[in-house]
């Protein structure tokens, strides 16, 4: 016996067939520049962010204090300006009116710039406070979702460390429009795969669905131990349903299919069809009998031939007689043999 399978009309277009992964090529590990507690984390696993969106933070309450004593000190030196500023109109005053030297002038200037000098680095003190406080907000650094949540509330992170007990990133995420299949092709397949080239995307995780791929690019390097090359698919059409990870199976095609030959067909090995008056048939194996189906002949895909047939009548899974004898008619009685 040989069995009923489903077949799809691109397969007879298929030059070569490669398995991988879908991953996504904009992936990263979220952690601050800072060292600290995390105090607060907003997102989950599954969660969507937004490209600066702040997701955790860590204890800052000693930084911010330093980032308020900054701005205390820009006040204070803003006010010494002030009091420079109005010193030096005085005093070129009165040196107009030969009632101080030009050194008591020259004085002046130098106090007045000095004072400027400080409110520059009152300044520069301020944002260098701020940016140790910015850095205890872990922000997100593109537009995706939230894959793993690697630290809880409490925990140490130490980014630039390997302390015990301590977290690195505390997310991990992925920008899913960057999602693409990765597959291994042997190096000896390499001349039919090109730029642009279309493909049917099988997930094991959704047998049933066929999505449309293209050939993105190929990374330039053969993996001496496999004696392969990675060749990376991109999906034609975005499915939410597709998650990092998944196996995938590519067929390389060497022409794009149109949507009706996307469409699974009940199909059958050739050997398995019979003439009987002039009528293609099969003949079903039920209980230790055969019933003799007549069918329509569809297209033929590589060594299968496409029925067409209502499903009630004959379906995926079926068991139909390969190479049925001339003298096989229906209702004989057979025993089964091995399958092929």
């Amino acid at each position: 016996t040989v069995t009923v399978t489903t077949a799809y009309p691109y397969q007879a277009a298929t030059q070569l067939n490669a398995a991988g992964y879908v991953v996504a090529q904009r992936k990263a590990s979220v952690a601050s520049k800072a060292t600290g507690r995390l105090e607060w984390l907003g997102v989950a696993e599954g969660s969507k962010v937004k490209e600066g969106e702040v997701i955790a933070r860590l204890e800052n309450r000693d930084m911010q204090a330093q980032v308020d004593q900054a701005a205390a000190s820009v006040t204070s030196a803003r006010v010494e300006l002030k009091d420079a500023r109005r010193a030096l109109e005085r005093a070129r005053d009165l040196e107009r009116q030969k009632y101080v030297s030009a050194a008591a002038l020259d004085s002046a200037q130098a106090r007045f710039d000095k004072a400027g000098a400080g409110v520059g680095v009152a300044l520069a003190n301020q944002r260098a406070a701020q940016v140790g406080v910015d850095q205890t907000l872990i922000r997100a650094p593109f537009d995706g979702v939230v894959l793993t949540k690697t630290a809880n509330v409490g925990d140490v992170i130490t980014p630039f460390s390997s302390a015990t007990e301590s977290k690195g990133a505390v997310v991990t995420m992925a920008d899913m429009e960057t999602l693409e299949v990765e597959a291994d092709v042997s190096e000896v397949n390499l001349g039919k795969i090109g730029i642009g080239q279309p493909c049917e995307i099988q997930l094991d995780a959704f047998p049933d669905k066929r999505m449309r791929g293209v050939v993105s690019r190929t990374v330039p390097t053969i993996d001496r131990a496999k004696a392969t090359v990675l060749v990376k698919v991109r999906f034609v059409e975005r499915d939410p349903a597709v998650l990092p990870e998944m196996s995938a199976k590519v067929a390389f095609l060497d022409k794009e299919v149109g949507a009706s030959e996307r469409q699974p067909l009940i199909a059958v090995h050739e050997n398995a069809l019979a003439i009987r008056d002039g009528q293609s048939v099969l003949f079903l194996v039920v209980d230790g009998k055969v019933r003799m189906i007549p069918v329509q002949l569809g297209p033929k895909i590589n060594d299968l031939v496409a029925l067409i047939v209502e499903p009630s009548v004959l379906k995926a899974g079926d068991k139909v007689v390969a190479s049925p004898p001339e003298n096989l008619r229906d209702g004989d009685r057979v025993k089964t043999g091995l399958k092929q």
